[in-house]
């Protein structure tokens, strides 16, 4: 009795199992039969905001009993939602340390079988070629031996069903933010592609038919860290095989006469010109390449001339017409119109972002005011200023401290913005007329999740609320005395 008194009693939930196996010994190479020793069943395990798998062991010889078992488990985890039962896995091995591929067939690749989930991988041979593929096949209507003509793929694809590999299957990327943005771009094109839309200019585009997961094997890995509030491959990889989705908003990027392409955050002027520089030096190791454009960049720092204007966020409006229906009041007509705002200046950083944007050099954040799915952007204007004032505003990501308390630095909540850059001299320095001949006459290098787009002479921004479902775990709020960082 005394011993029965230190027992525990313990439980797991079946929505935290994600495999069953039986357990058998066998011998040094042998792959088939062996003793029954009884059933294996993987947990996922969540500690704050990482996950882990664990196995946990029921021991029984009975066949009948473990196959029942077996078979009784089985049911009820394909009977779970979200749960991709195959993936089209895109691997970019040129990403960060080059480690991408490695990360997959080590960290992820095992996750995935023991999950019993098949996968197609592809490991892109050049920038653009995952989006190339997306917009080869077609989600929809193609037929198993279709989708193996197209994709290249090795499998028998006609496993799946009759209706090809996209019938419960889902998109995964392995890479940094560039590659994670190409494919979610990739997939809301060929949406759009599908409906029968005009891709050339989008005003109200289609919402991405499949989820997209998200393994960070990138230098910053801003969406994966914002996703699941940490860098950790494991946890990414189990979000996918939990099935645990997020929709999120996704802006559109458009000059004025063509649609230019889909992305989460963008920046202007500071944070653009920093990584032109740093694409201009790929030959150096990654980290030291990023602090070199940035050291480079502040050393020659300089404003860009331009007009913004923007539509603030209904937010406010419905509050204030909600207040009047309670009232039973009829609402005027001019409390529905939106103004828009237009200001003009130098300014030496324009951020314009969907989702918060977390990594390790901003733990709370680049936009820390917006959500992932609250239909909104982030607008951040950094007006010109010293450098050591402007380096005190960059140091103040990394702590605790509000980065936007300066008087140069002022946040809108928007719906939409369009930038208008003016035309000026170029600088005189080595790298900047490098960048002047880069990006020809009339247009302006853009940092669109980490990739590099040259933007036009204006560009319009437009936020589309949950556009995308991502692969991820609700993000509680932060803990301001856990956030310290002395990366900058």
């Amino acid at each position: 009795d005394s011993n029965m008194d230190l027992w525990k009693e313990e439980f797991v939930e079946m929505k935290d199992v994600f495999s069953i196996k039986l357990k058998r010994r066998r011998f040094v190479g042998q792959k088939k039969g062996g003793m029954l020793l009884g059933i294996t069943v993987f947990v996922c395990l969540k500690k704050d905001n990482k996950l882990k798998d664990c196995a946990i062991n029921f021991n029984n010889i009975s066949e009948d009993h473990c196959h029942s078992w077996f078979k009784c488990v089985k049911e009820i985890l394909n009977g779970f939602p979200n749960r991709p039962k195959s993936l089209k896995v895109f691997v970019n091995p040129n990403s960060h340390k080059r480690e991408a591929t490695h990360v997959y067939y080590e960290q992820v690749a095992p996750l995935f079988k023991l999950a019993d989930i098949k996968t197609d991988v592809t490991v892109t041979e050049y920038e653009g070629h995952a989006l190339s593929l997306l917009q080869e096949c077609d989600l929809h209507t193609f037929d198993g031996s279709e989708a193996s003509r197209r994709w290249g793929v090795g499998w028998e694809v006609s496993r799946l069903g009759q209706g090809g590999w996209w019938q419960g299957s889902r998109v995964v990327c392995i890479g940094g933010d560039g590659s994670t943005s190409e494919v979610a771009h990739g997939l809301l094109l060929r949406a759009q592609m599908d409906a029968g839309r005009d891709t050339d200019y989008i005003l109200s585009p289609v919402r991405a038919p499949l989820p997209l997961g998200i393994i960070p094997a990138g230098s910053t890995n801003v969406l994966a860290y914002t996703l699941h509030g940490i860098k950790h491959v494991v946890t990414a990889t189990l979000h996918i095989i939990m099935g645990h989705i997020q929709p999120v908003d996704i802006c559109t990027f458009s000059s004025p006469s063509k649609f230019l392409r889909f992305g989460f955050s963008a920046m202007f002027g500071f944070g653009a010109r920093t990584l032109a520089l740093a694409e201009k030096h790929r030959w150096m190791p990654s980290n030291q390449r990023r602090d070199f454009a940035v050291i480079r960049t502040l050393a020659s720092l300089k404003p860009e001339e331009c007009e913004l204007s923007f539509l603030p966020l209904k937010n406010s409006l419905q509050d204030s017409q909600e207040t009047v229906r309670k009232k039973k009041e009829r609402p005027k007509k001019s409390d529905n119109k939106v103004q828009w705002h237009t200001i003009q200046g130098h300014f030496l950083n324009v951020s314009i972002m969907a989702i918060p944007c977390l990594c390790s050099m901003a733990p709370r954040g680049l936009a820390p005011n917006t959500r992932l799915n609250n239909g909104s952007m982030a607008l951040i204007v950094v007006r010109n200023t010293s450098r050591t004032e402007f380096i005190k505003h960059l140091k103040r990501y990394a702590s605790v401290k509000n980065q936007f308390n300066f008087p140069f630095v002022e946040t809108y909540a928007v719906q939409e913005v369009k930038v208008q850059p003016r035309n000026k001299i170029g600088y005189d320095t080595e790298e900047n007329v490098y960048l002047q001949a880069t990006f020809t006459e009339g247009n302006y290098p853009w940092n669109i999740d980490g990739d590099l787009m040259e933007g036009a002479s204006e560009v319009h921004v437009r936020v589309h609320r949950q556009l995308i479902n991502l692969y991820g775990g609700s993000i509680d709020e932060l803990d301001d005395s856990k956030v310290m960082c002395s990366c900058l």
